[in-house]
């Protein structure tokens, strides 16, 4: 045990001093007790890419859940032409319901504002505030389809014409500016469901009724729905804005202490 503990304190003692070699200020211990959180992916992803933030959370004494949604990361055998959007909202809702989770902070990134956005519709009390990372910000009756961008479009014509059930991801650099990181998110991006993104999201704007409202913006990756989600929140008093100017898209990946930082200020 005493190894252990030792091991342990090398550890963060080492992920501190390369985190102000750096320059990012350190994630200090929380006052206002444990908290929950739960991560909802972007396409092509999975749960995996959120281990580095969950690991700085977990080593506060926080509770987080970063779960795979249905045809996606370790979940991709269930990859069927069947998938719909609801599918991966009953996700998000069950997996909060079954674990009792309560006072949750709700993190979406990228395409999981989708599903995000309508989990809320029936778990918003249960949820105390939440953070949409460089995320879609629907509004009822819109579809994903008509916002993804050209390389998913490009690769989901092209699978559909196959017959195939998902599309191919792009190389991990358009997700990411840490290059070191590259092999190891290309050996984990799985293909995205197609058929999800044609299903109309039917929503009554139970999001906006979150006290705690938070927007991070990546612009290094380009996507007009995101600046117009900024935009909209910027005009918002009920929620605050942030701007990362030198991240790339997965912020989680490329400044996980960063991130870890906002999020703990955002719940």
């Amino acid at each position: 045990m005493r190894k252990v503990l030792a091991t342990r304190r090398a550890a963060l003692a080492a992920l501190a001093a390369a985190s102000a070699a750096a320059g990012i200020a350190p994630v200090r211990a929380q006052t206002g007790g444990r908290k929950v959180f739960l991560f909802v992916h972007g396409a092509y992803h999975g749960g995996w890419c959120w281990q580095r933030v969950v690991n700085i959370l977990e080593a506060q004494g926080h509770k987080v859940y970063a779960p795979s949604l249905t045809g996606n990361g370790d979940r991709v055998h269930l990859l069927s032409k069947d998938l719909t959007l609801d599918t991966q909202i009953a996700d998000i809702v069950n997996l909060a319901k079954w674990e009792d989770m309560k006072n949750i902070c709700l993190v979406a990134h990228s395409f999981g504002g989708w599903p995000a956005s309508g989990a809320l519709e029936q778990i918003h009390d249960r949820v105390d505030s939440i953070v949409w990372l460089d995320a879609f910000k629907p509004k009822t009756g819109e579809r994903p389809v008509d916002y993804i961008s050209e390389f998913s479009r490009k690769a989901m014509e092209e699978a559909l014409t196959r017959g195939e059930a998902g599309r191919t991801p792009a190389k991990a650099s358009v997700f990411s500016r840490d290059e070191k990181s590259w092999p190891w998110i290309e050996s984990k991006l799985t293909p995205q469901p197609n058929n999800i993104v044609f299903q109309p999201i039917t929503l009554t704007g139970k999001l906006e009724t979150i006290a705690k409202k938070t927007y991070i913006r990546a612009p290094k990756y380009e996507q007009a729905a995101f600046d117009k989600a900024l935009a909209e929140c910027r005009a918002n008093s009920t929620w605050k804005t942030l701007v990362n100017e030198t991240s790339g898209h997965d912020v989680m990946i490329d400044q996980p202490e960063w991130l870890a930082e906002i999020i703990l200020k955002a719940s």
